[in-house]
């Protein structure tokens, strides 16, 4: 889910449900007439997951909270969900779209390692390069900076110009992208001679270091 209001809201939701089941009044707010202490901790665990990422702090505690049984696990998991709201609407934690993204690149740089530790190294370098060209484009969208002209799709080193330009990093940074776009390119356009797998292992950690320092 990438929208933080609609997180807050379920997140209310249920916090609001919980509460209800601790003074044993108005079990209607369940809607679905789910008055088990175990459907609601459920419920409010799912939505902490689907909130925040599997190694946050709040994943921790909610683990911890899991060791409890009902209906005390229930409260527990409702102080979890009670900190990781207010959080949220404070704007202490990264947005959920960042989250999202951050897994799929994550996904996607793992299968590149997989591939260059099997060898193919061809194949890391233009998984790797997509995935760098995507957060590019996300970068833009994030901090206002067209990906479009006259209709058509910016190319991605005019985007890379473009972040630079908004200030949303340096010149030197902006550098390191061109020279890992460049490697994609001759990856993608069958100059394999042209770079060796050191360089691609170089490019996965590059780019997975520069996703997590300028998160889209």
């Amino acid at each position: 889910m990438a929208n933080i209001d609609k997180v807050v809201e379920q997140l209310n939701f249920l916090i609001k449900a919980s509460e209800n089941y601790a003074r044993n009044d108005n079990w209607s707010l369940l809607h679905d007439g789910a008055d088990d202490p175990v459907v609601l901790s459920n419920r409010l665990e799912a939505a902490i997951e689907r909130a925040t990422r599997p190694t946050s702090m709040y994943m921790k505690q909610l683990d911890t909270a899991r060791r409890r049984v009902q209906p005390y696990r229930l409260r527990e998991v409702r102080i979890v969900a009670l900190g990781l709201r207010d959080d949220l609407v404070a704007g202490w934690v990264e947005s959920v779209v960042e989250l999202v993204h951050a897994d799929t690149y994550r996904d996607y740089l793992e299968m590149a390692e997989g591939l260059l530790a099997k060898g193919y190294k061809d194949a890391a370098a233009v998984i790797t390069g997509t995935s760098l060209e995507v957060h590019v484009r996300a970068l833009c969208a994030k901090n206002n900076v067209t990906t479009a002209v006259a209709g058509k799709p910016k190319k991605a080193d005019t985007m890379n110009a473009d972040l630079k330009k908004a200030g949303v990093y340096d010149g030197l940074q902006q550098k390191e992208v061109t020279a890992w776009m460049d490697l994609r390119n001759k990856a993608a356009h069958g100059d394999y001679a042209d770079y060796d797998r050191d360089q691609v292992r170089r490019l996965i950690g590059g780019v997975e270091a520069f996703m997590r320092k300028y998160p889209a």
